[in-house]
């Protein structure tokens, strides 16, 4: 382990708030310089594993070492962190230059060093020309510039982020997510960044990691997340997934249920022939048409019960003949036109189905759900 400025180590790191344990035995390794968001579902543990590196919280059990610098029972202010939040919480009293301008001026920074390093830090996130208004003139947008800011001025080793996009409109949030990955890069310095967003973790991250139950699912790029996810959990969680149930065959490598049969490229360790397994497919690998295209494996009949207009792609909903929902996204060039009520085959090819074993089974996939509503 590195103990190079960024390096962030958690080591077998245990919290519990009274009965419920928060973080479950964590370990966390953070390279310098890069960029890791902690993704999750609400209550997963991120936000704790989060406020412990910053010291407002304490771990129960395990090490946390920052820059190679062990830090339990070490006051937030002490450490070479600081933290963005969703709310931003600047001095409304304050102009811009003087909010991002506080924290130096608490640690008794030279006037003139001071200004200089508020003025770099202002033209890195591009207010400059906003010095001297007030927080109640920025759009929202403008105010995560500022918070930003003020967590910068100080070059801490480590920037952490507690869903800091949050507060903002859809737009707005996309567009900041490219300014800010942008100026991590610029800066060089460690950003951990919380979010149940999987959008903004996919886009911005140079590592993921997938949280549940106060552990880590799986830790890895965003391709290797996406392309090949270690859990059912995962794969459902990031992006969209189509899950079929059946019972694990031949080498793993196949399920089988009354109306399907699956063969798949890949399989995870957890999958038990002769056990109760999940399928999972990603829309865009699903074909749709309104004729059996053939093949007793990875085909799949149903009713379109609806499509919608994504931009670029077209999104077909369909249901099976047991009840369950089937997407397929198709490229609005070369999609096919189908209406509502009518027969359709879902297929795809092995190399885009994983099988997984069903341990995970109500975790990520519901109950058959009401007739999709039509669309067009």
């Amino acid at each position: 382990m590195s103990e190079a400025p960024g390096s962030v180590l958690m080591d077998d790191v245990v919290k519990r708030f009274g009965s419920v344990v928060a973080v479950d035995h964590l370990d966390l390794e953070v390279h310098p310089g890069e960029f890791l968001s902690l993704l999750g579902p609400s209550g997963c543990g991120k936000t704790t594993t989060l406020r412990m590196l910053a010291g407002f919280e304490e771990p129960d059990e395990g090490a946390i070492r920052i820059s190679g610098r062990f830090l339990v029972n070490v006051p937030p202010h002490r450490r070479d962190v600081n933290t963005v939040f969703q709310h931003y919480a600047l001095f409304p009293h304050m102009s811009v230059a003087e909010n991002v301008a506080y924290g130096l001026r608490q640690k008794s920074v030279e006037k003139k060093e001071t200004a200089r390093r508020v003025g770099e830090a202002l033209d890195m996130v591009k207010m400059t020309k906003l010095a001297k208004r007030r927080p109640k003139q920025l759009s929202g947008g403008q105010q995560q510039r500022v918070a930003l800011a003020r967590a910068l001025v100080n070059r801490p080793s480590v920037l952490l982020l507690d869903e800091p996009l949050g507060a903002l409109d859809r737009k707005l949030r996309q567009e900041m997510q490219i300014e800010l990955k942008l100026l991590q890069t610029q800066v060089g310095i460690t950003f951990i960044y919380v979010t149940h967003d999987q959008e903004e973790a996919l886009s911005m991250s140079d590592r993921i990691a997938v949280m549940l139950d106060g552990d880590i699912q799986q830790l890895a790029s965003p391709d290797a997340i996406y392309d090949d996810p270690a859990s059912a959990f995962v794969a459902g969680f990031i992006g969209q997934q189509n899950f079929l149930a059946g019972t694990a065959k031949g080498d793993g490598h196949e399920l089988a249920a009354d109306t399907y049969t699956v063969v798949a490229g890949k399989r995870a360790d957890d999958v038990v022939v002769g056990q109760e397994a999940l399928a999972a497919i990603r829309p865009e690998y699903v074909r749709i048409a309104g004729s059996d295209p053939g093949g007793e494996a990875n085909v799949v009949r149903g009713t379109l019960a609806g499509t919608s207009h994504l931009g670029e792609l077209i999104q077909y909903v369909v249901r099976t003949t047991d009840g369950r929902e089937l997407l397929s996204r198709q490229p609005r060039s070369t999609a096919v036109r189908l209406s509502v009520g009518e027969s359709v085959w879902c297929s795809w090819d092995a190399a885009d189905a994983h099988i997984f074993g069903g341990e995970q089974h109500d975790l990520v996939l519901p109950d058959p759900a009401e007739p999709a509503a039509e669309s067009a």
